[in-house]
């Protein structure tokens, strides 16, 4: 891990929980691609306010990142790569965009928006993610939904 206030928090999470010790480091991330966005939830995921993350296949694909597993952990920092808190994921679906309905919304946004504005965000969020890779989003697109819960701040 290269993110030293990431490494110095999952140390601290370590020492108080000995059963992870063997546990894979967490990956180190933002949420969002923008300081407003990263910084908001990371405030929200940090008060176990926001309790899931959605990411479009296709994106995780052309950056050749694993799919998220259950178990696995994350050190969500602010924009600035400040660690903010860990959490750990309980549950993974693949879901096509058009399926997404408003009691996962719920789970991933940061304030309490309705289904049509996760659909916009996201819908929005997913275009500037994939016109790096010459793609559009689309209806059908599979959205990965990472159910999580904040173990540690």
């Amino acid at each position: 891990m290269e993110n030293a206030s990431a490494r110095n928090m999952w140390g601290t999470y370590l020492k108080n929980h000995l059963e992870d010790v063997f546990h894979e480091t967490p990956k180190t991330m933002f949420f969002g691609d923008n300081q407003y966005d990263a910084d908001q939830n990371a405030k929200f995921t940090k008060s176990g306010e926001k309790k899931a993350i959605s990411r479009s296949l296709l994106g995780l694909q052309n950056r050749k990142e694993p799919l998220p597993k259950i178990g696995d952990y994350i050190v969500v920092t602010d924009w600035n790569g400040e660690a903010q808190c860990i959490i750990a994921t309980t549950g993974v679906t693949l879901k096509p965009y058009f399926s997404i309905d408003a009691s996962y919304a719920q789970l991933d946004v940061y304030d309490a928006i309705s289904l049509d504005r996760w659909k916009n965000y996201y819908w929005d969020f997913f275009t500037r993610e994939l016109q790096a890779f010459n793609r559009n989003p689309k209806e059908s697109m599979i959205v990965v939904c990472q159910k999580f819960e904040t173990v540690y701040t």
